[in-house]
């Protein structure tokens, strides 16, 4: 080791104070670009688990394989596991003369389904024969079986038919045609499957047995993972004659792996912008504590070159310094990352203990993940510390020695407006000189307000949007429980208000109608959009509509007791007493949508129509002639309001149609008037015990109940685990902001000791010095506000670019983040100030006129 390296390590030990301040600093910015890398590849993971979890682990299902087939699909190199599935058909379970019949749904698979599937057994085995069955909890729970393990049941299995029954399309004429009947040995209970029905049975395929002539379908499970598997898969399809592939779209995106590739920009974008801003938040902590070193040490640097040292080696003393550094904190910023990450990990699983999932968020760490987090690290130490040494190598001795260097003053450099003098006083004429004269202290006290502003504004973006994305991908069931075809109990509501653990229920009817044809500019842009997909397809009836600029909405109109329609018109901002006059007819029109656009993959958020409070629409029973121009209408409907959220029990329509809510009054005149049937009414209730409240349902009423609560905890979990990591992202932010403010202040304040005490010293007084110090801070808030909000805007439409890849939503800008930020800048900026300045205010001036380091 050189001399000039051992005067570096001798320099930091001196300095314990800047040396651990610049440590910590270092071991913060690698924390958090560790927990960028880290959170991402675990959020990936907790998606990929959730989504075998729910649906299986496979990737590609060949549909109606032969033996032949099935041995090529195996024998590809890139194959790792098969499951061979066959749809046995359906077998009646219960016939009710006031109801449509229960059919009892039965497939088989190998012993691969029964590995991969999401099947969960709760007593007995899994079939290994062809004659033996388990069958779905719900069969027993119900009553629609008598069974239990170990029993034969004989079933008759075919296939249902389903005709047309007119009526509006809304009654089906459904068959049952018998084809054979079969005996079966009950096994096992399993819990019901998500993607069939309720009353499912499952039976074992012996791919032994099948022939030639037998159909099934062979979903694939892949070694590896890649974006070739689309061509390739095609390619096995053509070269084997199978006429149908389909891709676990869902899943293999989480792996990055898609047809349109959005997802993956989404990702990789999102994922570079956030780096970014921490990157910059890093160097910005960085270089300051540097940059201050660097300042401390101009005489020592001077006095290294006044005995010989040349410009290289003074540089290399400073990458020398930030290497030591650096191999210290590089190790314990990964460690400290990876633990806060941990600890934050652990308390979320505990607390999601309680919300009946057995997913848990598992912190995923790769080697992929820890060497970015190390080239970043490095790369962001070198950046913070390039400038630093540049500066250090220019330091002459003469210039160190005089203490000249931080402050040069030529022409005009420290002229002030006459304004400034008007609106401040003398105190503020001087604070903005004292900010002229020290440019570069000033520059990087501006700078590390700036990065912060930066950082606070666009996290808060990007929180706000990244949740509104989750939300878009999971939008639709709002409730735990369904009950259809409610029958009449006057006694029901007293019974629903006497249960503890419901906690809000609704009684909802509907409606199905449409309206007359409206003009083109009642129609949204993105409705619109879709209606030309149309027009290019060989849909002549939108043809013919939209070609005359005209368009029928298809009318959902749901009834809510009056309950909750109150509760509903109270958080919407409409007139309760106006819903509820006999002698109107005025709903509220939800006029907010998301779909997903299957042509682009894209998520889309839209306004369903551009009509506004106060606008009647025409309800018809039926859709009349486009060529029809009277204005021919039943009855009329008045938008009483317009809402963006859906109350309880109101399904999202997509584009597909309006949907308006009416009191139960509203309801039955709009239903006698126009000749439209009412549909049945179902209780849609919300429940802190969803299984509790089912089994008290179920001994209450016959009607048929569905639990919904764990398709609905899946998108509520997915946001309260974004919740927490944004909003705990988003404190540690603004706490390394704040502690990057206050560092960056106190030592400019520090390291100015001398200039205030020769301003004492020509009598300024402590009220004339607190103004001062009042003045600077809103300079120095102007300023760094002038910069940082135009920035901040700019990374914004960045942030919402890589978004829109996948999403389709309206720019808006975080208003209530900025007001905070600035308001917060000219808080944080004062406190600071205030507290660096009072620490010298009692001061002897001419100890501080003899300053030679902080």
């Amino acid at each position: 080791m050189n001399i000039v390296n051992r005067l570096t390590l001798r320099h930091l030990k001196l300095n314990k104070r800047r040396t651990l301040v610049t440590i910590i600093g270092v071991i913060i910015a690698v924390a958090m670009i560790t927990a960028v890398t880290t959170l991402g590849v675990s959020f990936l993971d907790l998606f990929i688990r959730d989504e075998i979890n729910e649906y299986g682990e496979w990737h590609i299902v060949y549909y109606n394989v032969n033996t032949e087939q099935i041995s090529a699909i195996k024998e590809d190199k890139n194959t790792e596991a098969v499951i061979l599935s066959k749809n046995i058909g359906n077998a009646v379970l219960e016939e009710k003369s006031h109801e449509k019949k229960l059919y009892l749904s039965i497939q088989a698979y190998n012993q691969t389904g029964f590995e991969k599937l999401p099947i969960t057994l709760i007593s007995g085995r899994f079939p290994k024969e062809e004659s033996e069955i388990v069958v779905s909890e719900e069969i027993i729970k119900k009553g629609k079986m008598n069974i239990q393990i170990g029993d034969e049941v004989t079933l008759d299995i075919g296939e249902i038919v389903y005709q047309d029954g007119g009526n509006n399309n809304k009654d089906l004429n459904e068959t049952f045609i018998r084809r054979e009947t079969a005996t079966y040995t009950v096994v096992g209970i399993i819990k019901p499957l998500i993607r069939q029905s309720l009353y499912s049975t499952i039976s074992f395929l012996d791919e032994s047995k099948l022939d030639s002539t037998d159909r099934v379908n062979a979903s694939v499970v892949l070694n590896k993972i890649k974006n070739s598997l689309y061509t390739h898969a095609q390619e096995i399809a053509e070269q084997n004659n199978i006429d149908s592939v389909y891709f676990n779209d869902n899943l293999l995106r989480y792996y990055g792996v898609s047809k349109s590739d959005n997802f993956k920009q989404t990702f990789i974008g999102l994922l570079a912008i956030i780096m970014g801003i921490v990157i910059i938040g890093a160097v910005a902590l960085i270089y300051n504590s540097f940059a201050i070193s660097v300042g401390e040490r101009s005489r020592y640097l001077g006095m290294l070159s006044s005995v010989g040292a040349t410009k290289r080696q003074k540089r290399n003393s400073i990458f020398f310094e930030s290497a030591v550094i650096g191999l210290v904190s590089i190790p314990l910023g990964i460690l400290s990352g990876l633990g806060g990450l941990g600890l934050t990990f652990l308390f979320i699983n505990q607390n999601m203990l309680l919300t009946n999932t057995n997913e848990k968020l598992l912190m995923k760490v790769t080697p992929e993940s820890l060497l970015l987090a190390c080239a970043v690290s490095i790369l962001t130490i070198f950046i913070s510390t390039y400038l630093p040494a540049r500066r250090a190598s220019k330091v002459s001795a003469i210039d160190a020695i005089r203490q000249t260097a931080d402050i040069k003053i030529k022409g005009k450099t420290v002229k002030t407006s006459k304004l400034v003098r008007m609106l401040f006083g003398i105190e503020g004429e001087i604070g903005l000189k004292n900010l002229k004269r020290n440019r570069g202290r000033y520059k990087a006290t501006v700078f590390s307000i700036v990065t912060s502003i930066i950082l606070f504004l666009s996290i808060s973006f990007f929180i706000e949007h990244f949740i509104k994305s989750v939300e878009l991908t999971h939008r639709g069931i709002n409730y735990d429980i369904k009950v259809l075809d409610l029958r009449e109990d006057a006694e029901l509501k007293d019974w629903l208000n006497d249960r503890n653990e419901i906690t809000e229920y609704a009684f909802v009817r509907e409606i199905n109608g449409t309206t007359t044809w409206q003009k083109e500019e009642m129609v949204p842009q993105k409705l619109r959009e879709e209606l030309e997909k149309d027009m290019e397809s060989d849909n002549n009836y939108v043809d013919d509509a939209y070609a005359k600029g005209k368009y029928s909405f298809n009318l959902y109109i749901s009834s809510l007791d009056d309950e909750a329609l109150k509760a509903y018109a109270e958080t919407v901002g409409a007139d309760f007493t106006e819903l509820i006059d006999p002698n109107r007819l005025s709903g509220i029109l939800v006029n907010k949508t998301s779909y997903r656009d299957y042509e682009t993959g894209k998520y889309v958020e839209t306004k369903t129509t551009e009509a506004k409070a106060g606008d009647k629409l025409d309800v018809l029973s039926v859709t009349i002639d486009v060529e029809n121009t009277e204005e021919e209408y039943i009855d009329r409907i008045e938008i009483a309001a317009l809402a963006d959220e859906r109350p309880m029990g109101i399904y999202d329509l997509g584009i597909s149609g309006l949907s308006i809510i009416v009191s139960e009054a509203t309801l039955e005149r709009l239903a006698q008037e126009t000749g439209i049937d009412v549909q049945q009414t179902n209780l849609y209730i919300k429940s802190t015990d969803p299984q509790a409240t089912r089994e008290a349902l179920e001994q209450r009423t016959d009607s048929n109940i569905y639990n919904t609560y764990e398709s609905r905890e899946k998108g509520e979990k997915i946001l309260l685990f974004v919740s927490i990591f944004t909003y705990g992202f988003i404190t540690l932010i603004t706490l390394i902001s704040i502690a990057n403010i206050f560092n960056t202040i106190s030592t400019s304040i520090a390291l100015r000791r001398r200039e205030f005490a020769m301003l004492k010293s020509i009598g300024m007084t402590p009220k004339g010095f607190n103004k001062m110090i009042n003045y600077e801070s809103i300079f120095y808030g102007l300023k760094a506000l002038l910069y940082s909000l135009p920035i901040s805007g700019i990374v914004m439409v960045l942030l919402y670019r890589a978004f829109s890849r996948s999403f389709d939503y309206e720019f808006t800008l975080p208003w209530r983040s900025i007001l905070i930020a600035m308001v917060s800048v000219f808080i944080i900026v004062g406190s600071a100030m205030f507290y660096s300045s009072a620490k010298i205010k009692k001061e002897n001036i001419l100890d501080a006129l003899k300053q030679e380091n902080i």
